[in-house]
């Protein structure tokens, strides 16, 4: 079975990954999905977007259990995405593989670090993308491509059979066009229904902190979004200063999860880039001697940051949504040179 024409460049180069699901009248039959490169197809070797990984490891044995969830729920695996490198950037580019097209805004990066998928949904190649998230790896890229992202509870998707980046942070996510196969693939893959369909938020509360964060046509973009969906859901829109309770700043947030992040990053390849000296790109080289550097201090002194912005969404009551923009930037042009990037990223932190 071959896969399907890729003009976007979002999947993976070489033979064609597609698997039919075996089963028939499924909650997802007739649907095609694309999985990042981090998620295991049994017989194939899962790549993570850096060749001297893809070289250095087996083909699976097994699916993920995410991919195994789709087919059994009658999704059909159309391909496997291409990725950031490592999945280590919240950039569409990828220093070996190069960047996939946006088809929402074809001058524009697509995003990262779950690009293809992001660009095979956007592009109509498939249904739905199967991606993670750790800091705005799905989140990003359907902001950039104009589509629905999901990024849900942490632990509520078996992450068994996905090459960790934090497993602190790591997140199965879901990317989409269409609101209804979202939340059915949403069903399938958490084994329940979904919240908030049934009984949407009465009380939206808009994150003064974080529009100041954002440009200024990002904080105005979200501002009328927001108006309009309290309109739409009957709901009331309340401007607040930031997260609920004595949370810390947003700034002060993504410094902790940068050294919390970094920590298990290294853990996780830290071994593996000491052993083999793999070519990675610049930007993921520099993160990745970064997170080589945090100590045990580092980790010590963010665990409480970490802990108050926790309690601070534990804070929010049934029928409360928080609301923030997806990015902090419009997509940046795909030339843009790495400053535009780095501000993109920290933006979108």
């Amino acid at each position: 079975m071959s896969g399907p024409a890729d003009p976007l460049g979002a999947l993976v180069p070489g033979a064609a990954v597609v698997r039919a699901s075996d089963v028939a009248g499924g909650p997802l039959s007739g649907l095609g999905f694309v999985a990042k490169d981090v998620f295991d197809v049994a017989g194939t070797v899962t790549g993570a977007g850096n060749p001297d990984w893809a070289a250095g490891h087996e083909p699976a044995l097994a699916d993920a259990a995410a991919v195994a969830a789709l087919l059994e729920a009658g999704a059909e695996l159309v391909g496997k995405g291409r990725c950031a490198e490592l999945s280590f950037s919240l950039s569409g580019d990828n220093a070996h593989y190069g960047m996939p097209r946006n088809p929402a805004a074809p001058d524009r990066d697509p995003g990262g670090s779950s690009s293809g998928p992001a660009a095979a949904v956007a592009g109509g190649l498939c249904d739905l993308g199967l991606g993670t998230d750790t800091l705005g790896s799905a989140r990003i890229p359907a902001s950039y491509c104009g589509i629905y992202g999901y990024r849900p509870t942490h632990g509520a998707i078996s992450t068994a059979g996905v090459l960790p980046l934090a497993q602190r942070f790591d997140t199965v996510a879901l990317l989409g066009r269409e609101p209804a196969a979202l939340r059915r693939a949403a069903e399938v893959l958490i084994g329940e229904r979904v919240a908030g369909g049934d009984d949407p938020p009465h009380r939206l509360l808009l994150v003064a902190d974080a529009l100041a964060s954002a440009d200024p046509e990002v904080a105005e973009a979200t501002r009328d979004a927001a108006r309009r969906l309290a309109d739409a859901l009957g709901a009331t829109l309340e401007p607040v200063e930031g997260l609920p309770g004595d949370a810390p700043d947003l700034a002060a947030a993504l410094a902790a999860f940068n050294v919390l992040q970094g920590a298990q990053v290294w853990r996780n390849l830290g071994p593996w880039v000491e052993a083999t000296r793999p070519s990675l790109g610049a930007d993921v080289a520099a993160r990745i001697e970064r997170a080589a550097g945090v100590e045990p201090a580092d980790v010590a002194g963010a665990e409480p940051t970490a802990t108050a912005v926790a309690a601070s969404v534990r804070r929010l009551h049934e029928g409360e949504a928080l609301v923030l923009p997806s990015a902090g930037t419009v997509a940046p042009a795909r030339d843009a040179d790495p400053a535009a990037r780095e501000a993109a990223r920290v933006g979108a932190g």
